[in-house]
């Protein structure tokens, strides 16, 4: 919710602290980039003090930081709460998917991951939707107030954690990035990139772009984003299952969902104002199972890579690799939205006005907008490609 639910509010939170492009952009960019700064860090942190511990401290710096939120006077003082509430999730990921991968094995391990990569879409689903409706029943405030309320609820659940805790070899790396040079590994850690690139950039500001383009409300924009995360939530379940089934390879599955993630960006292009809405429906629907499908099954796969007693550090550095490619590509994101319609539009009072999703320029925001897309779809044919060439690696070298 923090990641999905957050953007849609950003026009409501311009009205009430100033539309400072910098400062606003901060609000998604500042969890984001914390996220992953904290990944690693959290990662051998977890494997010596507890992944349950580690979960537990990463819950309460995200309840202070959502309460800081809902009570901030200013952009400054959201943006540095945002940053708190990054470094809370980071710890939150890391000891949650450390317990999940020591307390399973087997088939129940595989079933516990799928279940981990719903939970993950569920979030991700109601995120804009739920959010949406709060800023139009209360205020924006109302969307960290429900955060908090979450993450109150989760604080007391951690008293049914296991406490698991593994002792360090003498002589071993703090981070050990030496996973990166394993062909398999790597070619998993490049599928969240890829959903990064395709998935997370619109998750976070498409309810933006329906904003600056097609006028719409933030309850209606949480609506008309259904169809995109709704398959994030079934995605995960429907991959485990075509997996117990029908003998599907996780490669297999990562293919359908690249090839998804391509289409779907592909037919973003549709959003201008001349086109009706019903026409990004199909788009939306490949977008979310193109990132929902490989949720859970990347986590699962590269964590029984490595030993059980660096469970924690090797989801750092996946962690590491996938929140970080979302901060950049989410900055990037919105940079060179901001910079190609400030490029289109004169005065630049309302170029801010418009990339911070205030209806009044749409085909300026539209042109903009479909070269953003545009550049998606080449970062992800060349990350496809990426991916492509190191499993062949990886079955080369296996024969």
């Amino acid at each position: 919710m923090g990641i999905s639910g957050t953007a849609i509010a950003l026009p409501r939170i311009a009205d009430d602290l100033g539309s400072a492009p910098g400062l606003l952009q901060w609000v998604v960019n500042g969890f984001n980039v914390s996220f992953a700064l904290s990944t690693l860090a959290w990662g051998v942190l977890s494997d010596r003090i507890g992944y349950r511990a580690t979960f537990r401290l990463g819950i309460a710096l995200s309840l202070a930081a959502g309460l800081a939120s809902a009570a901030t006077p200013s952009l400054v003082v959201l943006d540095i709460a945002r940053a708190v509430a990054g470094v809370g999730g980071a710890a939150v990921l890391t000891g949650g998917s450390a317990l999940l991968s020591n307390a399973f094995d087997g088939a129940a391990r595989g079933r516990a991951f799928a279940i981990f990569g719903t939970v993950v879409g569920l979030g991700l689903a109601v995120g804009p939707t739920l959010s949406g409706a709060l800023i139009s029943w209360i205020d924006w405030r109302g969307v960290f107030v429900a955060h908090a309320l979450v993450l109150l609820v989760a604080l007391v659940g951690t008293v049914v954690l296991p406490h698991i805790r593994h002792r360090r070899e003498p002589g071993r790396k703090v981070v050990d990035f030496g996973l990166l040079r394993n062909p398999h590994f790597l070619a998993l850690c490049l599928v969240p990139v890829s959903g990064a690139i395709g998935f997370v950039t619109l998750l976070t500001y498409l309810p933006v772009a329906l904003s600056g383009i097609a006028d719409l409300s933030a309850g209606t924009a949480g609506l008309v984003m259904l169809p995109m995360t709704i398959p994030v939530l079934i995605g995960p379940l429907l991959a485990a299952r075509l997996v117990r089934t029908t003998g599907a390879t996780s490669m297999s599955i990562i293919y359908a969902a690249l090839a998804s993630l391509i289409l779907g960006s592909v037919g973003m292009l549709a959003l201008t104002p001349t086109i009706p809405l019903g026409w990004l429906i199909l788009p939306m629907v490949l977008l979310g199972f193109g990132f929902g499908l490989p949720v859970g099954l990347v986590d699962s796969e590269a964590l029984a890579a490595v030993p059980a007693d660096s469970s924690g550090t090797a989801a750092g550095v996946l962690n590491f690799v996938r929140i970080g490619s979302e901060a950049i590509v989410v900055a990037g994101y919105s940079a060179l939205l901001a910079w190609l319609i400030g490029r289109s539009i004169a005065d630049p009072v309302a170029a801010q006005d418009a990339a911070a999703g205030r209806f009044g320029h749409p085909d300026a925001y539209a042109d903009a907008f479909g070269w953003v897309i545009v550049t998606m779809v080449v970062l992800l044919v060349i990350t496809t490609a990426a991916i492509a060439l190191l499993h062949r690696a990886r079955v080369a070298a296996a024969r």
